[in-house]
């Protein structure tokens, strides 16, 4: 089933689910398997509860649910999520997984820009995101909308897991060989430590100089399943560069900016966003981390493809300046390239962008 060490791509993800390791009651919709990961389902059920957790190893996630639960919601109905909720789902899929094979989960590109924190529990876990190799039983996930309230229902797609075969990243002297073949991102002299570094474009795009977005408070509700549906206006402050090429983040704001660099990911490869690093400053970049085989190659249409980053300060102010380090990429060996690569007529939103909003806004 394996070909070679790596991460599956999406022939190897449709030969799971014909074997039945990817356990659903519902057939895999179309699009739901993407160049080197799953879309995750939400089930029916939805629970809130009283805080965040971890099962451990001797409780099933459903006694803790039943423990916490202030109630629950049924999405089959469709259903608003609140700012400042915890939320657990339910998910359509479960695993089977073969010895050898294990799983990580991420939220998808949208989510991350709704500034929605998504993470994928399974039982016994004691681990967000991480389902071990051999895992067997049902996952859920935690959901968390920090900006917008969220409708969401049965179906909605906000997690997406990626499946991991033996020991997949490069480590530093692959990263720089593999950037001297397929040139990784646009840096004239790129920082090569633990993954390739990103830096952040605060010059701004085009002749009014737009260098992100500021997320508004108190706004209506995104439907997560309906593109194109709100205003920027109505959710989003636009920020222009005015004077020096800076940026103060105010703590507890979620901001949408872009990489100085334009980023690629070569067929045989995916890569993913390192999580926040405490050496960088007191903010996290990137809810959403995992970039698909094909995201900025020129032959799937992505010459030039920024990484949009999302931004959210700590506690305290802190001043981004332009061309500042703020994450890193770091590469993973696909088993094999997949057989579609990501904006190669799968609807894929994001190829070839600039700075962008989710697809849920009107001209973002």
């Amino acid at each position: 089933m394996f070909p070679s060490p790596g991460i599956l791509p999406s022939q190897a993800i449709q030969a799971l689910a014909a074997a039945r390791r990817i356990v659903a009651d519902e057939p895999l919709a179309p699009g739901q398997v993407q160049p080197a990961s799953l879309d995750l389902r939400l089930g029916r059920r939805a629970f809130r509860v009283r805080a965040s957790f971890l099962p451990g190893r001797d409780v099933p996630i459903a006694d803790r649910i039943a423990s916490l639960s202030l109630f629950e919601i049924d999405l089959t109905r469709g259903a608003v999520l609140e700012t400042g909720a915890v939320y657990i789902a339910e998910i359509l899929e479960g695993l089977d997984l073969p010895a050898g094979l294990a799983a990580a989960a991420n939220p998808k590109s949208s989510t991350g820009r709704l500034d929605v924190f998504t993470r994928v529990i399974a039982d016994r876990s004691r681990e967000f995101d991480q389902i071990e190799q051999g895992y067997k039983g049902p996952l859920y996930l935690e959901i968390s909308p920090r900006t917008f309230p969220v409708l969401v229902r049965t179906g909605s797609r906000l997690s997406q897991l990626r499946f991991r075969s033996g020991a997949v990243r490069l480590d530093d002297a692959g990263v720089a060989a593999l950037h001297a073949r397929s040139r990784l991102v646009t840096s004239a002299e790129p920082s090569i430590q633990s993954g390739i570094a990103v830096s952040v474009d605060l010059a701004g795009f085009g002749p009014e100089r737009l260098v992100g977005y500021r997320a508004k408070r108190y706004t209506a509700v995104v439907d997560v399943d309906r593109v194109g549906a709100c205003d920027v206006l109505d959710f989003w402050d636009p920020i222009h560069a005015r004077g020096a090429p800076e940026l103060i983040l105010d703590p507890g704001q979620f901001y949408i900016l872009a990489s100085k660099e334009a980023v690629h990911v070569p067929p045989d490869h995916a890569a993913e966003m390192t999580p926040f690093d405490p050496l960088v400053g007191e903010f996290r970049v990137h809810y959403a981390g995992f970039f698909d085989p094909g995201f900025g190659h020129a032959g799937a249409g992505g010459e030039g493809s920024r990484a949009v980053l999302e931004v959210r300060s700590r506690d305290v102010p802190f001043i981004l300046e332009d061309g500042q380090t703020v994450g890193r990429l770091v590469y993973e060996r696909m088993a094999e390239p997949p057989a579609t690569l990501y904006g190669q007529d799968l609807g894929s939103n994001y190829q070839a962008q600039g700075l962008k909003l989710s697809k849920h806004f009107r001209g973002g």
